[in-house]
């Protein structure tokens, strides 16, 4: 939607463009059905502004919704207790974290587009290098060492400050570095996959969009994955706070028991006259 109203502005803003894509449309799919395709474009310009508008609102939603479960995430993986905060206060720190993350990623993804060489290339151009003995590789090798630097400090800050409650740097920094190296191989395949698709109308139509699903999905799991491992790490776990175990409540078991019944009296009475009558005989035959 913010693409649609981005291209709105644009048309709207060039009258003679807007009007040479109608021609090509109505060139492309003549009679009623061309007329109604202009018609949509006609209808998308006039609507821009709220359409821009429903998808940015739309977006922050769901990216505050994201970021609120990242960082739940991420706490739950420190095994932190934290005390829930007012929903204003939540979205607004939430918010704060979506901006910080995105302008790292934009960072990271500058960096790693100086490796692609084309940058790198201009670049150099304007100190006459670029045709230098060996600057493709110099250049191959720096810019994806930029690149992985850049990653590294962006994943520190996630793992260490992200969570509810933040934790030490030094806990990050060995798994934000694991995970800066495995992101910046994952970038260079999701350059080559971008490169192949998009030389295909429907890549060109679906393939970003598609991208970016699989780009998010795929951070985002890297993320857990190190926090992971940062919190179970021998000398985090030697630091984790050891709960004591439940009380024990200790309850004297009393048994009272009563005195013989009447069935128990009789068969004791009985058992006695049986043994008075046993005795007195064996002393009679004695005597």
């Amino acid at each position: 939607m913010v693409g649609f109203s981005i291209a709105g502005f644009v048309l709207s803003g060039n009258p003679e463009l807007l009007l040479d894509a109608k021609d090509k449309v109505r060139d492309s799919v003549p009679g009623d059905m061309g007329n109604t395709l202009n018609d949509l474009i006609q209808q998308a310009v006039d609507s821009r502004a709220t359409v821009g508008v429903i998808g940015l609102v739309g977006g922050l939603y769901a990216g505050l919704g994201w970021m609120n479960n990242l960082r739940a995430a991420l706490t739950e993986q420190w095994d932190q207790k934290h005390e829930p905060d007012g929903f204003l206060k939540t979205k607004i720190v939430d918010l704060g974290a979506l901006v910080g993350l995105a302008f790292a990623l934009v960072l990271s993804l500058g960096f790693s587009a100086v490796s692609s060489g084309t940058v790198g290339r201009r670049l150099l151009a304007l100190v006459n290098l670029e045709n230098a003995p060996g600057v493709g590789i110099a250049l191959k090798i720096v810019s994806i060492a930029l690149a992985v630097f850049a990653s590294w400090a962006v994943f520190v800050w996630v793992i260490a400050r992200l969570p509810r409650e933040p934790v030490t740097l030094k806990s990050a920094l060995k798994a934000a570095l694991l995970a800066a190296i495995v992101f910046e191989i994952f970038k260079q395949i999701a350059t080559f996959y971008l490169k192949t698709v998009l030389s295909s109308p429907a890549g060109v139509a679906f393939g970003p969009i598609l991208g970016i699903m699989v780009f998010s999905f795929f951070t985002s799991r890297i993320i857990l994955f190190a926090t992971a491992w940062a919190a179970t790490a021998e000398e985090n776990l030697a630091l984790a706070v050891v709960k004591p175990p439940e009380a024990t409540i200790i309850a004297p078991r009393v048994e009272v028991r009563g005195g013989p019944t009447a069935a128990g009296g009789l068969a004791l009475f009985g058992a006695g006259v049986v043994a008075a009558l046993g005795l007195s005989g064996m002393r009679r035959k004695r005597g």
